[in-house]
């Protein structure tokens, strides 16, 4: 089956070497071909003209025709005239600079539509993932009570001030939410300008380092679980002093709170928690979670919270 590829960007000669590298498909790439008439004859095979008069004189298959900003119009004719034969016609958008969180084609009433910044947890999704927070948060806080006690009679024990931490951050949509931890630290930062925590910080409680090291200060997040601020499973929330600083400094960085935040996630049993001294660190925990939002799946729920328990308990990256 031959099929010819019209466009004049660097995603319509991807497309020709992918298609030309996948024989198994069965499909026979001639070509890509340039909107433009003035197109470098080193890396186009013809032109516009040249595409449709192989389109009408052979026996093409189909035809990928990669539209952007600067030749819609020309495509819209394409369209049109490719209707008149009997090859299939296959759009690529190719509009916009960034890439897409979660996209797929839908139709509103003979509409169709397509989503570029969306996630997989609407609708049935959303219920089942809340089914399954709740399910996760009950079981685990009856198992790790008796740790949660003991933690808040050390704290109690070992240094002046509260147990629980209440710490402002944003949650689903980028709202402000509560998250609740384990004291860690002698100061109380949730202000405009909150210090990461790093290797033997002079603010930490005699059992604070212990405590972040393992990730038993998270443990109280199961109660925001329940409380429906949190899910087990998500991109985990940074101060919102920390938001404000790497939203300006890293693309897509806020698309990551389209889900709720989570006490676990993809981000963290691959490596990047702890300490983000650097931004390339930041940038590989939000790829991460993006990630994780166009691909979430109960299934990939479970394998996290699997992968959490026996691989990203103890992390050396944390202070």
């Amino acid at each position: 089956n031959d099929v010819l590829i019209l466009g004049n960007t660097d995603k319509a000669l991807k497309l020709f070497q992918d298609l030309k590298h996948s024989e198994w498909t069965g499909f026979n790439p001639i070509g890509v071909f340039s909107f433009r008439q003035d197109y470098d004859r080193f890396v186009y095979s013809g032109g516009l003209d040249d595409a449709m008069e192989i389109v009408h004189k052979q026996k093409i298959n189909k035809v990928y025709v990669v539209i952007n900003q600067d030749n819609i119009e020309q495509a819209d004719q394409v369209i049109k005239s490719l209707a008149d034969t009997t090859c299939s016609t296959v759009i690529i958008p190719e509009l916009f600079s960034h890439d897409f969180l979660y996209s797929r084609v839908e139709d509103i009433n003979g509409t169709p539509i397509i989503p570029i910044i969306d996630t997989r947890l609407t609708g049935i999704n959303t219920l089942l993932k809340r089914i399954e927070d709740i399910c996760f948060a009950l079981v685990i806080l009856l198992l790790i009570s008796p740790i949660l006690i003991g933690i808040s009679i050390a704290i109690k024990l070992t240094s002046k001030g509260p147990v629980f931490f209440k710490q402002t951050r944003y949650g689903l949509n980028g709202k402000p939410i509560l998250v609740y931890k384990f004291r860690s630290m002698n100061v109380m930062e949730n202000g405009t300008k909150v210090t990461q925590a790093i290797k033997n910080d002079p603010r930490l409680t005699p059992i604070g380092g212990f405590l972040r090291r393992t990730s038993l200060d998270e443990l109280p997040q199961f109660f925001n679980v329940l409380l429906g601020s949190m899910s087990v499973v998500g991109p985990r929330p940074h101060a919102a002093a920390h938001n404000e600083e790497y939203r300006k400094l890293i693309t897509g960085y806020m698309l990551r709170h389209k889900v709720k935040p989570g006490i676990t996630g993809l981000a963290q049993i691959r490596g990047w928690r702890g300490e983000t001294d650097t931004l390339d660190k930041m940038e590989k925990r939000v790829e991460c979670d993006l990630e994780y939002i166009r691909t979430w799946s109960l299934l990939l729920d479970i394998k996290i919270i699997f992968l959490t328990v026996f691989k990203g308990f103890i992390n050396k990256a944390a202070y």
